[in-house]
């Protein structure tokens, strides 16, 4: 088989050209946008059709993934992208870590790529590490790696999110362990709640971006494409009822322990701004620093670039306040209950 390298590191949707001397695809690089190339099979020549228009990134506030594996439970192990802080205008007080953002992918079979991503430099330019995991039941790592999943969603998805963060701060010594915390949407957003209910010693602060919070009503009310999805991710329904209470994070809110913003639709009918309040209420009556932002007009997944803008800048402002520190060039306009408890 005859590789040819074109400089990217992902390649999606390739298509041979009629007379089958070129290859078409999107191209994915760590250092700039998504591409339309060309690829000429005999020369192995690229050319780059369409560049995604953008405003040029200084390399020096540019982090790269490397990528890492690292052992998980049963012997097993996972997969993910490590990004460290860069900003070539700043440097770390000396000694110090930084806070790490564990990022869970939807899906939940997905898979995250090392793909530039100006949402990921957001943070890392500000001084945050990222690790981007690709757990157990993740695309792209052989059919034995992406079926660990079945009949595991909310279980393996969970282990391989945990145990990523703390190999960073433990074994790599990249991240601060006192300042773990990790987000997701949808189904990341899934395992991002049922980390922190269910191995709530490890994330000091979490963000769910319209988060799966109850498995059971999810089955109950998803769109015909997906209706049977979740059998093979948990198991029959209702067969496996008490299984799907089980893995429900709203089920289990008394063992949430740590600050929380939760970002919602108002219009979301996948998942209900009711499972959100409830989870949010939980945190607020324990005295925790919790926050609810509800978009008018927004449904599952937001699509107005304004509430876009405010839920990637209210995460960040949101995690600077409950460890301790002033945001950097944002001014923070939440309304955090009971931040005063980490203020003393």
């Amino acid at each position: 088989m005859d590789t040819i390298d074109t400089g990217f590191v992902s390649h999606m949707f390739p298509r041979f050209s009629p007379s089958g001397d070129k290859i078409y695809c999107i191209a994915g690089s760590t250092t700039r946008p998504y591409c339309v190339i060309e690829v000429h099979v005999e020369s192995k020549h690229v050319v780059i059709i369409k560049d995604t228009k953008h405003d040029e990134v200084d390399p020096g506030y540019i982090s790269e993934p490397k990528a890492v594996t690292y052992p998980t439970e049963d012997n097993k192990v996972a997969h993910g992208y490590l990004y460290l802080p860069k900003n070539k205008d700043y440097a770390a007080p000396p000694g110090s870590l930084p806070p790490l953002l564990v990022k869970v992918h939807g899906g939940p079979t997905s898979s995250t790529l090392p793909n530039f991503d100006l949402n990921k430099q957001f943070f890392t330019s500000r001084g945050v590490a990222i690790l981007d995991v690709n757990y157990r039941g993740s695309t792209g790592y052989g059919m034995h790696y992406r079926k660990e999943l079945y009949g595991n969603w909310g279980k393996v998805d969970v282990e391989d999110c945990c145990n990523g963060a703390l190999y960073v701060a433990n074994s790599m010594k990249a991240a601060d362990r006192e300042k773990l915390c990790i987000d997701g949407g949808s189904a990341g957003g899934y395992t991002t709640l049922a980390c922190l209910t269910q191995r709530n010693e490890v994330f000091k602060a979490g963000a769910s971006m319209f988060g799966v919070s109850d498995v059971e009503a999810l089955v109950k009310e998803t769109h015909k494409f997906e209706s049977r999805y979740i059998d093979s991710m948990i198991g029959p329904y209702p067969e496996c009822k008490e299984l799907y209470k089980e893995r429900s994070p709203v089920n289990h809110v008394d063992k949430l322990n740590c600050p929380m913003i939760f970002f919602q639709g108002d219009e979301d009918k996948i998942v209900l701004p009711n499972q959100a309040e409830m989870m949010f209420n939980a945190v607020k009556e324990k005295g925790i620093p919790c926050c609810y932002v509800l978009y008018e007009g927004e449904q599952h997944g937001f699509r107005k670039s304004e509430n876009i803008i405010a839920t990637l800048e209210g995460e960040f402002c949101f995690f600077a306040k409950v460890f301790g520190y002033e945001p950097a060039d944002i001014e923070c306009k939440l309304n955090i209950e009971n931040l005063e408890s980490v203020q003393r």
